[in-house]
């Protein structure tokens, strides 16, 4: 787990999967900057209020979940370049002229979209974050529109690990946090419904058994079902009952010789 991590006010250095990645990393770094001093993006993780001690975790998504979200978009953008790249070379055949004049637009064409997709795809990755505490998770995703929840462990029902093949190819999975509570809807995806996700994460077995931990803590510290079940009645006499019981029985026999 990454736990307490530092922000990233200014991205870190990135494999890159094309030669195009080195100018968008390098605008991205000035993008970067003028989206959090415009915007007033949260530079500093988010929190949760804990009494000291008490256990307190933040974390973000693994590297693999950045290689994973690009690697659908680079197979898509490779396949559309390619065709722009034929259709260019075409152009150049049939008519040399007007493949001069065609040219700078199907670079850009080509170029654009690489530069959009990874500033796109490194704005999700940089803004996403999960803070956790003995009583509840927090999730925050977003830079233009910040989509903040948080959920208390009392109100959990289920917690649950999927991972598909391609997930499992880059070395990540999501666990998925339901809940009892929460209606109407919400427009983050993520935070949709009745239930939460971590995506993205290297260790989703073990942030899974520590929410789970964390629930069961919760409970037995009075803070869901179990806590009202102990206040219940047991079925029994308790000693004071028993000694009542005696007293009537001891009159009974009384009675009864006299």
């Amino acid at each position: 787990m990454n736990a307490d991590s530092d922000p990233p006010t200014t991205p870190p250095e990135r494999i890159t999967e094309r030669p195009t990645d080195r100018a968008a990393r390098w605008f991205y770094r000035g993008l970067w900057r003028f989206l959090v001093d415009w915007l007033r993006v949260p530079e500093d993780r988010p929190s949760l209020p804990v009494e000291p001690g008490q256990f307190h975790s933040s974390f973000r998504p693994a590297e693999g979940f950045l290689r994973y979200l690009k690697f659908g978009f680079w197979i898509g953008l490779t396949l559309f370049d390619g065709i722009l790249a034929i259709t260019l070379i075409v152009i150049y055949v049939a008519s040399p002229i007007v493949g001069l004049i065609v040219t700078l637009p199907m670079l850009i064409l080509m170029i654009l979209p690489d530069i959009v997709a990874y500033v796109a795809i490194h704005l999700r990755f940089d803004t996403t974050w999960y803070v956790m505490t003995d009583r509840s998770l927090r999730l925050r995703r977003g830079i233009w529109s910040i989509h903040e929840v948080t959920i208390t462990f009392e109100n959990v029902q289920n917690v649950k690990v999927t991972q598909g093949p391609l997930q499992r190819w880059f070395g990540i999975a999501t666990v998925v946090v339901e809940t009892a509570g929460g209606g109407g809807t919400n427009a983050d995806p993520h935070h949709a419904g009745h239930h939460g996700m971590i995506e993205g994460i290297s260790n989703a077995e073990e942030i899974r058994d520590l929410i789970l931990r964390r629930l069961q803590h919760s409970r037995s510290a009075g803070l869901g079902d179990e806590a009202h079940l102990a206040l219940r009645p047991t079925p029994g006499f308790s000693p004071d009952h028993v000694a009542v019981l005696r007293e009537i029985r001891e009159h009974v026999r009384a009675l009864a010789m006299s």
